[in-house]
């Protein structure tokens, strides 16, 4: 039996590519994701035998595959500083000015980013820092502006750094959001938005929730087959480097 803290790799199809498993106590059902580079996460509930997760691995080989090559092409590392950086979400484009110096340093306007640092890991990272501070301007605002529209009762909002996510709501009402929203279509961002509101009325992914969902943005079956999608678009120096 997997027991709850257990993160463990294994080869569930006996082929080359091992899968992570992450033991959730909030998943009610088996669930398997495809990550950027490649990287397979298996999401089991609580109590699950791992031959259940096996066969259900195996079940699922030819869908994983096929994500595997969709997103296995961005595995490669990043080449260095980005020349510009540009902002779906919003429609902004900052440029971006690098130089080596002893001294780790970044000042930005409208419309420039300049860099100062010994070397790229240090420039990515003042990026890194600068993207978390960006995206609590731009999309903190946007989200407790929609839950005004819709009188919905948030309790807190933050941003995070997440490979796996785009956004979270917790059983007290703080929603999460990813920084990289904001290299998606501004309409993308509205659809992750409401698919977090919606959570403070159904904690899960049940009919209702979805029901739910639907009263807010009657589209949003295309826009969350293009947010899985919205991967490709994050750039790779937001995880690398």
């Amino acid at each position: 039996m997997l027991n709850t803290q257990q993160l463990s790799l294994f080869d569930a199809r006996d082929a080359m590519q091992p899968f992570a498993v992450r033991v959730s106590a909030r998943a009610r059902r088996l669930t398997v994701r495809v990550h950027i580079g490649g990287r397979v996460e298996v999401v089991v509930p609580r109590g699950v035998p791992a031959g259940t997760v096996h066969a259900f691995v195996h079940r699922n080989t030819r869908w994983i595959d096929r994500k595997i090559a969709e997103l296995g092409v961005r595995a490669a590392p990043i080449a260095g500083v980005p020349p510009r950086i540009e902002f779906a979400a919003t429609g902004e484009t900052f440029m971006v000015h690098w130089r080596e110096g002893a001294r780790r340093a970044l000042s930005h306007d409208t419309q420039e980013i300049r860099l100062e640092s010994r070397d790229v890991g240090g420039a990515l990272g003042l990026l890194r820092k600068w993207l978390m501070q960006a995206a609590r301007r731009r999309l903190v605002p946007q989200l407790w502006d929609l839950a005004r529209e819709h009188r919905l009762t948030v309790t807190g909002v933050g941003v995070r750094r997440q490979r796996t996510r785009w956004g979270s709501c917790s059983c007290r009402g703080r929603i999460s959001l990813n920084c990289s929203l904001l290299f998606m279509p501004p309409q993308v961002v509205r659809y992750l938005m409401v698919h977090e509101l919606s959570h403070l009325t159904h904690l899960n992914h049940s009919s209702a929730f979805w029901r739910t969902v639907e009263q807010y943005e009657p589209g949003y079956r295309q826009l969350d087959r293009q947010l899985t999608a919205g991967w490709r678009s994050v750039p790779d120096w937001v995880f690398k480097g």
